[in-house]
């Protein structure tokens, strides 16, 4: 306060107002790399966790944690928030993995509906494929964190090892294990769109109509079927191996011929799927995996918990 004028000098307001200004800017420009960079984070984090619902989560909780990053002190936007993702969904995947050592009948990951373009990325669709997710199931979560920032995202060696906790030695290592696992189990023989088109329409007839022919003519020798309903909805309790035994349970016991069931043809982690519907409400989703112009895997999705991202498209990217 002056003595000579008995007023006070404000000069706190001016200087609270630009710190306004700048936290609101610093805010505005974390959200914009954020959301720049949403659906790659998402991506991670789902072929990470295999569920979408807990993909969600950990974007929130990365979100949070990025909100109170000094922008200033970050030198790669990406690699940094691929770091936080990483890290809260490695955490994520430990609880998981003891959840599913209860869960009733066959583990599937939630399905989801993908955008067109998914499929025409061979790189990307087969990373998220339900096939490929199956096979990361049988990884270590370290390995598996490994294995889809270096073979999906193509991260450098340095970039995993600090989103790991790892020395880059290590990460070289667990990513070489990792590599020798999942190639000793990944599917084989991609196809081509026009033969993945005619499978699936071949697929959808037979079982529309119950055609056992059509259905042993499309199924491959050592075809699998897994079906989930998380013990919430019928489901199978264990697999089912072999064109015989697949064919005879598609035709007979997944389509009930007294119900108002109808298939939409359309696109489930960037591979060939059926949307199905009972009385107009989704029942569920038939992913298929094809090898060689046969379907080598059917996958049924029934838990109603899982089947949320496959009423509306999620972008995915790499």
């Amino acid at each position: 306060m002056s003595e000579r004028s008995g007023r006070t000098t404000d000069t706190a307001a001016p200087l609270d107002r630009a710190a306004a200004v700048d936290a609101v800017d610093a805010v505005d420009s974390a959200t914009e790399a954020f959301v720049a960079h949403r659906n790659l984070l998402f991506t991670v984090a789902y072929e990470m966790l295999g569920s979408a619902a807990d993909a969600e989560d950990v974007l929130q909780e990365t979100w949070l944690r990025w909100a109170g990053v000094d922008l200033d002190t970050v030198r790669e936007e990406r690699a940094f928030l691929v770091r936080i993702v990483t890290r809260q969904a490695l955490d994520r995947l430990r609880t998981l993995s003891r959840r599913r050592e209860s869960y009733v009948g066959p583990w599937l990951p939630e399905p989801l509906l993908t955008t067109p373009d998914v499929a025409e990325d061979v790189e990307l669709a087969d990373s998220v494929s339900m096939a490929m997710l199956l096979v990361l199931e049988t990884l270590a979560p370290t390995e598996r964190a490994v294995f889809v920032l270096r073979e999906v995202f193509d991260l450098d060696y340095d970039e995993i090892a600090e989103a790991v906790g790892k020395s880059q030695a290590a990460v070289r290592q667990i990513a070489h294990r990792a590599r020798a696992h999942v190639a000793a189990r990944r599917p084989r023989g991609m196809a081509s769109p026009a033969e993945t088109r005619a499978a699936l329409q071949a697929f959808q007839r037979a079982v529309e109509t119950g055609d056992l022919q059509s259905l042993l003519d499309i199924l491959a020798p050592d075809v699998v079927a897994l079906s989930d309903g998380g013990g919430i909805k019928h489901a199978l309790l264990r697999p089912i191996v072999g064109v015989g035994q697949v064919a005879r349970l598609l035709a007979v016991g997944w389509w009930r011929r007294d119900a108002d069931r109808s298939a939409e043809p359309v696109q489930i982690n960037g591979g060939p799927g059926l949307l199905v519907r009972i009385d107009g409400e989704i029942d569920g989703v038939l992913a298929m995996r094809l090898e060689n112009g046969y379907v080598t895997g059917v996958y049924h999705v029934r838990n109603p918990e899982k089947l949320s991202h496959v009423e509306r498209e999620t972008a995915v990217s790499r």
